[in-house]
Order: structure tokens, then C-alpha cells, then sequence
């Protein structure tokens, strides 16, 4: 993995992402992969990087990257004007708060949040988070669409589960990738200490004592990891 402190320099013209591909297609990493072949057969230079790095090859090191935003001052910011941040617009509109308490969080646009608690976690776009629900200590990377409320109505009815976090839900430590749906009643906290786990029939995984919800999964009301 790359440090923290060193960026490896090498001309775009002599050794570039096409290149990397062609020239070694099965590496998936530059740290550990791409970065030592390529010292074997181009020269490469290193010069110390003293601002924000951080490497998210792991589980743990992403989990751990995203809620230090939350800090106070984080080391770094998204907004410092002379060091703008580019990203794709998507349109969304603002989030919408109803007597909710959020602490030490960053959440972002397009989400609704009904009278829950938010601690120390990062709220992804489109996110739903339902009456009486606690997340802390958790990323939640929010979702690719909405459901209308019509929608979420039908399926409710039907015993199944919307796209988001259901009431009276507990959720600690946790990442829940896009689209997941968490029904009602959940307690997600890996009391147990957990550190590695594959359930990923039951829609999640356990690596470094965090639990991952997998991508479009579906937790059950009532479940308790």
C-alpha cells in the first residue's frame, strides 16, 4: 500500500493508466502491485506529500477515512474556496429533516430524515432513515433511486422492506452500501466482537469487527447481527 507521506511520481507519457492495464492486467493495487513490477523494469522517482493522504485499500482504512470527516476540524475539508472540489451535479433536492437529532455528521442531499438519532456517521444521497431509528458510528452510502411514497406504502403492506432504515432500528459500526433495505425493529452493532464473518446470504459480511450491508440486500425485520 501506498504511505501515507510519499507520492510516487512517473511521466503520464512513459507510464499511464493505459499502460498499467496493458502491462499488467491482472494487479489491482499500485501500492502492493503496479508500483514494485514497475521499479523492475521504469525509473521511478518519490518526493514526500505533506498534505491530506489517506489509503482506502482496505475495509477498516475506508470505514475509518469517511467518519473522520465528521471530526472537528477534520483533517481535511471540503470547504476550503481555494481548493474547490469537482463532482458530477446530480439535481437532488436539499434533505429533509423532521425532528431529528444529528451530531458530529455530514449528510447529504436528497435524503430524509423522520425522527431519528444520527451520531458520528456519513449520510449518503437519497438516504431514508425512519421514526425513531439510531445510527452511529456508520457510512451509509445512500441510494442510486427513490421510492415513492406510494411505493413504499405497497411494499410495507406486502411485509416487505423499502430502500432505506426502518423504524426502531439500532445500527453501530457499520457500512451500508447503496440501495440496501433494513427493515424495522434491526439491531446492528456486532455485540459479540465479531471480527470476520461471510454471511453474505443473510446480505452482509463482517471484516475488521465492521459489519458491511451489502449492495441492493435485504435485512428482515427484526434481524439482529
Amino acid at each position: 500500500m501506498v504511505h501515507r507521506s510519499t507520492h510516487y511520481n512517473m511521466p503520464l507519457e512513459k507510464f499511464g493508466y493505459s499502460t498499467a492495464t496493458w502491462r499488467f492486467p491482472t494487479a489491482n493495487d499500485f501500492g502492493s502491485e503496479i508500483i514494485p513490477a514497475s521499479a523492475r523494469e521504469f525509473f521511478i522517482k518519490a518526493f514526500l506529500f505533506n498534505d491530506y493522504w489517506e489509503d482506502i485499500g482496505t475495509i477498516k482504512s475506508f470505514f475509518e477515512a469517511n467518519l473522520a470527516l465528521t471530526a472537528h476540524p477534520p483533517n481535511f475539508s471540503f470547504y476550503d474556496a481555494t481548493k474547490p472540489m469537482y463532482t458530477s451535479p446530480r439535481n437532488l433536492p436539499p434533505t429533509k429533516v423532521d425532528n431529528s437529532k444529528i451530531v458530529d455528521s455530514i449528510v447529504s442531499h436528497g435524503s430524509f430524515l423522520d425522527n431519528c438519532l444520527i451520531e458520528h456517521t456519513v449520510v449518503g444521497i437519497r438516504s431514508r432513515i425512519n421514526h425513531n431509528a439510531h445510527v452511529k458510528d456508520t457510512v451509509m452510502l445512500g441510494a442510486d433511486y427513490y421510492e415513492t411514497d406510494a411505493e413504499v406504502a405497497s411494499l410495507l403492506a406486502e411485509g416487505r422492506v423499502p430502500v432505506g432504515i426502518g423504524e426502531n432500528t439500532k445500527i453501530r459500526n457499520c457500512i451500508i452500501d447503496k440501495n440496501a433495505r433494513i427493515g424495522k425493529n434491526i439491531i446492528i452493532s456486532n455485540s459479540e466482537g465479531v471480527q470476520e464473518a461471510d454471511r453474505s446470504s443473510e446480505g452482509f459480511y463482517i471484516r475488521s469487527g465492521i459489519t458491511i450491508i451489502l449492495k441492493n440486500s435485504t435485512i428482515k425485520d427484526g434481524f439482529v447481527i
